[in-house]
């Protein structure tokens, strides 16, 4: 009776796996696509030329809000939820199918939700984890209905010895293309690119229901830690628009890692330096972005701030974060965003600022402390990395 799991896959697959090296690929892989949170360069997001991305159309450099958040600093925060997402992915074999060798990617992915319920005291309001296999499409050896072949394969290998003493099972078994890319994007990248999307899938759906519960609202805002430019998906849970984005009403996208080259002014110019110029407290004005999210356009108000002072960081753009609210009303996509809304949300962000996790991460700068709990809680849900290898 076989009963390790890469040894099942080969044998229901037709394949043959060679016993690689494992290691985690987050460590070894170091994927330019992936070092900012606005990693798509511009591909499917494009600037909306001569166009403002809020109401104050005479805003042309930057403005200091620091004077709003000090008046509301005592007041009750905006921001009561905190939504982040992270994954690990490991390269665990390499199989053989049809005279072709793909890599068999695996990934743990934890999606956390913390709640602020007083100044000092946060809890978990929602989490998912799992674990998930990548594998080509290629291991469907019939060619069938992939779903199913999919969720059977991962039934079966769920029932294996080796995992049920261990008490362990996966949540799906994700495909990727198994044919070669024309622009020469390895398989490893894309088996990474599923359990990413599966992640984004997870994050999408503790904010719809946090939504439909009515918990984020206008006095109760949430902040999701990276873009909220999420790249069309096919297989997305989230194909109707109008739905998408009403749950999306009180949630703003917070950017710590955003690539300078994207940073362009309503003209379409470089705008770079001026953000590595911003004084402390300062943000720019809002531009207006789209996106075209499963077949029809969705608008963004994109802006930056800096909460940290200049001299106190190792480089131009630490403190300074990446702001993004989706334009859901027409009057907001015609208009842009209230300008009065922005220095709200501004001014609420910058004093989320405090306390800092000065020597626990290196991106302390650019970190809202509530963020980083919560990113600090999903990391403690997982498995180590020799105990994870280990199941295969």
């Amino acid at each position: 009776m076989i009963n390790k799991v890469l040894e099942y896959i080969a044998n229901e697959t037709n394949g043959k796996c060679y016993q690689s090296f494992r290691y985690c690929a987050d460590d070894e892989i170091r994927m330019p696509t992936l070092d900012y949170e606005d990693k798509d360069k511009g591909k499917e997001f494009t600037l909306v030329k001569n166009s403002c991305g809020e109401t104050d159309t005479s805003l042309k450099t930057t403005k200091n809000v620091g004077e709003t958040a000090n008046k509301i600093i005592n007041n009750a925060p905006l921001f009561h939820f905190f939504l982040d997402g992270s994954r690990r992915t490991y390269k665990v074999d390499d199989i053989e199918l049809n005279g072709h060798v793909y890599p068999i990617i695996a990934g743990q992915i934890g999606v956390a939700c913390c709640e602020r319920q007083s100044a000092d005291q946060f809890k978990c309001a929602n989490f998912e984890s799992k674990l998930v296999l990548s594998l080509p499409k290629a291991t469907n050896p019939n060619a069938g209905d992939a779903k199913l072949f999919f969720n059977n394969l991962k039934d079966k290998v769920n029932k294996l010895p080796t995992l049920t003493k261990r008490e362990i099972t996966f949540d799906k078994i994700l495909s990727y293309d198994s044919k070669k890319q024309d622009d020469g994007t390895k398989f490893e990248h894309l088996g990474i690119a599923t359990i990413q999307d599966e992640m984004i899938e997870s994050e999408k759906r503790i904010v719809a229901s946090l939504s439909e519960k009515q918990l984020i609202n206008a006095n109760k805002y949430l902040i999701k830690d990276g873009s909220l430019q999420y790249k069309p998906m096919k297989t997305s849970d989230f194909k109707e628009l109008s739905k998408f984005k009403n749950h999306y009403k009180s949630v703003v996208g917070i950017s710590k890692m955003f690539n300078p080259e994207l940073c362009r002014d309503k003209d379409g110019k470089s705008n770079a330096d001026k953000i590595a110029e911003l004084k402390l407290f300062h943000r720019t004005p809002a531009y207006k972005y789209q996106t075209e999210i499963v077949g029809s356009d969705v608008f963004f108000a994109i802006w930056y701030v800096r909460i940290r002072e200049k001299q106190h960081s190792a480089s131009p753009f630490a403190g300074i974060l990446k702001i993004e609210k989706i334009l859901i009303t027409e009057d907001e996509m015609e208009n842009g965003l209230d300008s009065q809304e922005v220095d709200f949300i501004t001014a609420n962000i910058i004093n989320e600022r405090n306390p800092v996790c000065y020597g626990k991460d290196e991106r302390w700068a650019n970190h809202l402390y509530p963020v980083y709990l919560t990113e600090t809680f999903i990391k403690s849900k997982y498995l180590s990395d020799i105990n994870f290898l280990n199941i295969f």
